[in-house]
């Protein structure tokens, strides 16, 4: 099943006659149930109350999703920072071990390209299994000679690559964690709500094409445009790991 949270041009696509229809209901329903000039006046006050709790919620929710999309940046630049690091550290190795390492740390930093630029979802399943026997074959690579000679200088080395491993860990999180779905069904009742209450509210029915269409686009584009933030691998902005391929570019040729 698809989930139309993910593709923010279908939900577009999706929200924009949904909430219109609805619109158009509240249209049908003041006809069988007209304001009069006496209740118009509280209506408008719910109306403007319910557009302002709308306007807070889309907001809220637009915080939420950037302030996620923030975060994913902060950890691909963590771990471009982590790997780089880790990479000079090899050089306190052993000339073969230090050899070994710095080979296994490229072809980890170029499987975390790829989790950064690749969306298909076999694909990424396929990264994900290479990244995680690159960071056993990493553990263990620092392992014996840190076992061999522990002292502080191998210490150093083992803390760097924990740090590489723990933000790996802490970047997959991040693309993980996303607005949680009852988010999503509460800004949708809303809109649903709010595009009744401006169809019915409308004055004229000879005037009602412009609002009745105006209003549930701009909903809906709002709507868009959480999803595409919130969703770092169907999106159209994206996170783009310039740090890592900043570091890959960097880094002396094997």
């Amino acid at each position: 099943m698809i989930n139309l949270i993910e593709y923010p041009i279908v939900a577009f696509v999706v929200a924009v006659p949904l909430l219109s229809l609805v619109a158009q209901a509240g249209v049908r329903f003041r006809r069988w149930r007209p304001l009069d000039d006496e209740t118009r006046q509280d209506f408008n006050v719910l109306l403007g109350a319910a557009l302002t709790f709308l306007a807070l919620i889309i907001g809220f929710s637009f915080s939420m999703a950037s302030g996620r999309f923030d975060q994913r940046k902060n950890y691909e630049e963590a771990e471009a920072n982590a790997i780089g690091t880790e990479y000079v550290r090899a050089d306190l190795l052993p000339a073969s071990d230090a050899a070994k390492v710095r080979s296994l740390l490229k072809a980890y930093l170029d499987q975390r390209i790829l989790f950064y630029t690749r969306h298909d979802d076999q694909e990424l399943a396929q990264i994900a299994a290479r990244t995680t026997q690159l960071q056993t074959d990493l553990w263990t690579a620092i392992k014996g000679p840190a076992a061999a000679s522990p002292t502080p200088v191998t210490a150093l080395v083992v803390a760097g690559m924990n740090d590489v491993l723990n933000s790996q860990g802490y970047a997959q999180a991040a693309f993980w964690y996303r607005l949680p779905m009852s988010a999503w069904l509460f800004m949708g009742c809303i809109s649903i709500c709010c595009n009744f209450l401006v169809g019915y509210g409308l004055r004229s029915t000879s005037t009602a094409r412009g609002p009745l269409f105006v209003f549930p686009v701009f909903i809906a584009l709002a709507i868009a445009f959480i999803s595409d933030i919130d969703s770092p691998r169907r999106g159209v902005i994206r996170v783009v790991p310039q740090n890592l391929i900043s570091l890959a570019n960097s880094l002396p040729a094997s």
